[in-house]
């Protein structure tokens, strides 16, 4: 049996003649387990909240999306929808035309985005399950706004008597000034809405959808004038593939975009938080495991006799030190272990029951990962051996002499 692990066994298991010694171990003890317990919660916490946010864009947001290399626009051919029928794996698309338009209701204003959309919108996004109100239908000029938006402008659903006015510059280069009687710089565009959606905020405030002709109309676009074509691809896909052939179809004025690549600054910024969160945590970890140096040069103060006396033995110094390095990851891992385990039971708590809200119908999103069970373990365990390394170090023969 190896000798070093199992003095560092008995160790652990008996008491200090010491009281102070004994309560020091259990404090560092328990430490750890809390320590442990704490990262591995904030990181399952982080972990939800990040597939909650991303959870917003997966319903906006295609698989795939074909957007303007320059310009607002670009053109898309009967030849070229023709190759995009007939391309495997694609399960659906639909085009798309935007532009941001002045909005009025009852001498309310707003500036937002109007995007005209295709019958296929609802096929290749999963933007009809955000409704709120109402339903999806945006025929006979005929409307669907972001639930900010109606608000701010006190629209109804359905109200023919008081529709909603969409002003948008006519394209073109010169004077804003009139030309002549009666004429104007902007078009106009009546519309009733049919539905208010809620999603999210930022969304909830930008888009007001209508029929892609009528769109084009309004911006005196011909019926092959897009600003995007958006995909959905089946399951089993090559991405990489198809990004491939697509740009042969497109051709090189337009360039495409996964659903990651749409939302670059989303996913940017949840990766620092959740980095930033762990870090900040892990120093804390840090500060915590000072106590299993601490504890374990009290420890071989309190049995400095037994050391000597092994010593004497015939133990040398390189394996006394390995006892109490082996006992301090022994302490160290059993606290992260235990730690994981009250972690676990408190987030699998959550994701059956609930028990902590944000709001009265939405429990605090969590997620059980093997990474983060992992990554706490990880983290632990460097730590420890740092913290017993440093301290199973304070042996030397100076201190195993019985002149000390």
């Amino acid at each position: 049996m190896n000798f070093p692990l199992y003095i560092a066994k008995r160790y652990i298991r008996s008491k200090s003649s010491q009281n102070a010694v004994n309560i020091i171990n259990a404090v560092t003890f328990v430490v750890i387990v809390i320590g442990s317990a704490a990262l591995f919660i904030v990181l399952s916490g982080f972990s939800g909240l990040k597939s909650f946010s991303l959870s917003f864009s997966n319903t906006s947001d295609p698989d795939l999306k074909a957007v303007p290399l320059t310009g607002k626009t670009f053109s898309l051919n009967l030849t070229q929808r023709t190759a995009l029928n007939e391309l495997e794996g694609i399960a659906s698309y639909s085009r798309e035309l935007e532009e941001r338009v002045y909005l009025t209701h009852q001498q309310k204003s707003r500036i937002a985005y109007l995007k005209g959309v295709d019958e296929n919108y609802t096929r290749t996004t999963g933007i009809d399950s955000s409704l709120f109100v109402g339903s999806w239908d945006l025929s006979a000029q005929q409307a669907v706004s972001g639930i900010t938006i109606a608000n701010l402008l006190n629209l109804s659903v359905q109200d023919y008597r008081s529709p909603l006015i969409i002003l948008a510059p006519k394209p073109g280069k010169g004077s804003l000034s009139p030309q002549g009687f009666g004429d104007k710089p902007y078009n106009q565009l009546s519309l009733v809405l049919s539905g208010v959606y809620q999603l999210e905020e930022n969304l909830d405030k930008k888009y007001v959808f209508a029929d892609l002709p009528l769109v084009q109309a309004l911006l005196e676009r011909d019926s092959s004038q897009i600003s995007g074509v958006n995909f959905k691809l089946i399951p089993e896909a090559d991405e990489s593939a198809l990004r491939a052939r697509l740009s042969e179809i497109l051709g090189p004025a337009v360039q495409l975009k996964n659903r990651r690549e749409l939302n670059q600054t989303l996913y940017r910024m949840l990766n620092t938080e959740n980095v930033a969160t762990y870090l900040i945590f892990t120093l804390v970890l840090i500060i915590a495991l000072f106590n299993v140096v601490g504890a374990i040069i009290m420890m071989i103060l309190d049995k400095q006799q037994h050391s000597r006396t092994l010593y004497s033995l015939g133990l040398t110094v390189k394996d006394l030190r390995r006892i109490y390095f082996v006992q301090g990851v022994l302490v160290t891992s059993a606290g992260g272990l235990i730690g994981l385990l009250i972690g676990s039971l408190l987030i699998g708590s959550q994701l059956l029951f609930g028990w902590l809200k944000i709001t009265p119908s939405l429990a605090y999103p969590v997620e059980y990962r093997l990474t983060n069970v992992l990554l706490v373990l990880l983290t632990i365990v460097v730590l420890g051996l740092i913290a017993s390394r440093i301290a199973s170090n304070r042996i030397d023969k100076k201190l195993l002499s019985w002149n000390a």
